[in-house]
């Protein structure tokens, strides 16, 4: 039952509390991955393998050794949900469009999303929010705690380092194509059965459910992400919105296939997708820590 427990205290301090402000293990993490590929890099899925291997494998081997009953995932669950930074940082941006500050706005997307957002007008930084807020619902919040609850702090912990690799380097770049490959698809392979479940409680707890399962059934497959789609799709059509379309990064633009078929998104949207959000994210951790706690009482008959 330490397991259960754990997850539901380590959510409740990251709704309390948001992320550490300083010294977060996650930015720690973060400067010993950047040594190591320097110490590292070739332009090779070699090289890049063992370098995911050596991170993921350091982080899960910290939570073996830490996983020493509720506090320990208590800690690590809360060090690794991403869920209050994520509503607090699409709330800004909502507050800014409201204020009609769009170029404000504009900058402040930029700690959600890695495209080019000087050129978005408010419906397509609306759009971005949302997006940004499915994408990362899923992999900030539901898939920690899919993974904290099979198989605990070591769980947490690999979670999040994969994660954290593929975001620093799991990108379609000219450094990066080759090198980041493994921790891409290593990324893709863990958020795999989260991004399902994010999926399936838009279904149940998104206001249009029959849209919701039509754009998840029919768009979801054609989006460049195996994770992100169906969660982004399910969004789409529980919100009566269309996503998707051009996306500018700075050194490429992708087209990206149209999600749902309702109206452009809009500044008040951001709000309902936060609601949502918040939603999903308190049924994942009831989901998570009841089959938690299931599994604890069968192994003990």
């Amino acid at each position: 039952m330490s397991r259960a427990l754990g997850l539901v205290l380590g959510f409740a301090a990251d709704q309390l509390l948001g992320d550490p402000r300083r010294f977060h293990p996650v930015a720690g993490f973060g400067r010993t991955a950047l040594a190591l590929e320097q110490i590292g890099y070739a332009d090779r899925r070699g090289p890049g393998i063992r370098h995911t291997a050596v991170l993921v494998g350091g982080a899960t081997a910290l939570g073996i050794a830490l996983d020493r009953g509720a506090l320990a995932t208590a800690a690590a669950t809360w060090t690794v949900l991403g869920a209050r930074s994520l509503d607090r940082e699409a709330a800004a941006v909502h507050a800014l469009l409201a204020d009609g500050r769009l170029e404000d706005a504009r900058q402040r997307l930029t700690h959600l999303v890695g495209r080019d957002t000087s050129v978005l007008d408010e419906a397509g930084v609306a759009r971005a929010v949302i997006e940004s807020v499915a994408e990362n619902t899923s992999d900030a919040a539901v898939a920690p705690l899919v993974w904290g609850a099979l198989a605990g702090t070591p769980g947490l912990l690999a979670h999040r380092a994969a994660n954290t690799l593929d975001a620093m380097v799991g990108h379609h770049t000219d450094r990066y194509e080759h090198f980041g490959w493994a921790a891409a698809r290593l990324d893709d392979v863990l958020n795999m059965p989260g991004a399902r479940l994010t999926a399936a409680l838009t279904l149940v707890l998104g206001s249009d459910r029959r849209g919701a399962a039509r754009a998840w059934r029919r768009d979801a497959g054609a989006h460049p992400s195996p994770n992100a789609g169906p969660v982004e799709a399910a969004f789409a059509g529980a919100l009566g919105l269309r996503l998707g379309g051009q996306t500018v990064y700075a050194s490429r633009t992708e087209q990206r296939p149209v999600l749902g078929d309702g109206r452009a998104p809009g500044a008040h949207d951001i709000t309902r997708a936060r609601s949502l959000a918040r939603r999903i994210d308190l049924a994942a951790l009831l989901v998570c820590a009841g089959a938690a706690a299931a599994a604890a009482r069968h192994r003990r008959r």
